[in-house]
């Protein structure tokens, strides 16, 4: 696996993803990785920096172009917390928990989120519009609650397999519901 096709590779799974979801303005994005399983190895045996910076690298100038707020989740040993803006938190009234993420405890993209955000806070949840699990680390928890498949021509990034969703809003009512304007 080549280190410089990461980025290259997760922009353009981002792109597809967001062709899909067609996020709006100050929706948020949330992405789940495992940069062991980029390289290829059991999940939480090789956590690399320089793998999570071209993840970064790929990620964040389209985040920033869309206006789309990032949430970047941390793994199991920080209970799934996730780093976010605190313009995010308090848009969306997140609650902030303390802890700062580690590579070996959080996940390396967490910790590049706490370096490279303007103003980045840890939260215990969200409920995200669309995502981006690279490596399987179950996002799932972290999408609004109707999660919709993205298949992409990206199934890997690296080694890790590729999962994207977006989602949409709950269809509610009975036999004569409407559910756009006519």
């Amino acid at each position: 696996m080549e280190i410089d096709t990461i980025a290259e590779s997760a922009s353009k799974a981002l792109l597809e993803l967001l062709s899909v979801a067609t996020l709006k303005k100050e929706q948020i994005l949330v992405v789940g990785c495992s940069t062991s399983e980029v390289l290829g190895k059991k999940i939480g045996s090789s956590s690399s920096l320089d793998v999570a910076k071209e993840l970064f690298k790929g990620i964040y100038p389209i985040v920033l172009e869309k206006h789309i707020y990032l949430a970047v989740q941390c793994c199991e040993h920080l209970n799934r917390t996730l780093v976010v803006e605190r313009e995010c938190m308090e848009k969306y009234g997140l609650e902030e928990v303390c802890v700062y993420p580690i590579p070996k405890a959080g996940g390396s993209l967490a910790h590049c989120a706490m370096k490279i955000l303007k103003d980045p806070v840890t939260v215990e949840r969200v409920q995200a519009h669309a995502g981006m699990d690279i490596g399987d680390t179950f996002i799932g928890m972290h999408l609004k609650p109707v999660a919709i498949p993205v298949r992409s021509s990206y199934k890997e990034i690296g080694h890790a397999h590729l999962t994207m969703a977006s989602t949409r809003l709950r269809l509610v009512g009975g036999e004569r519901a409407r559910y756009c304007a006519e």
